[in-house]
């Protein structure tokens, strides 16, 4: 065994020493385009969506409340769920803006034809 070891040590690989670099640097671009790059982008897109919320806006919050944004004070949003009934949530546990499970597939549909 220790033979074997002593033998692949002593082989030249054709790259010279960069020969363990290229896998390793191949599977890096590999994991950044398929992991990294998507959620960068996603963090972007839901960042701007925090910017730009305001009066109105009907979203969903991380525990799932589904309420219309009556105003946006710092990091604070405050959200009406029912008639004269709002909560303050933190601006960074709403989750995305609310779609209907009947819209949604009205969305999706047109997109798979």
């Amino acid at each position: 065994m220790l033979a074997l070891l002593a033998q692949a040590a002593d082989s030249q690989s054709p790259l010279g020493g960069f020969g363990l670099l290229l896998p390793a640097a191949l599977f890096f671009v590999i994991f950044y385009f398929i992991v990294m790059r998507p959620q960068a982008k996603q963090q972007s897109t839901h960042k701007a969506f925090l910017d730009k919320l305001g009066k109105g806006d009907e979203v969903v919050t991380a525990g799932g409340v589904v309420g219309k944004v009556d105003r946006v004070a710092g990091d604070l949003v405050f959200v009406e769920v029912a008639s004269n009934v709002k909560l303050r949530v933190l601006k960074a546990q709403i989750t995305g803006a609310y779609q209907p499970v009947a819209e949604k597939a009205a969305v999706e549909e047109p997109a798979k034809k």
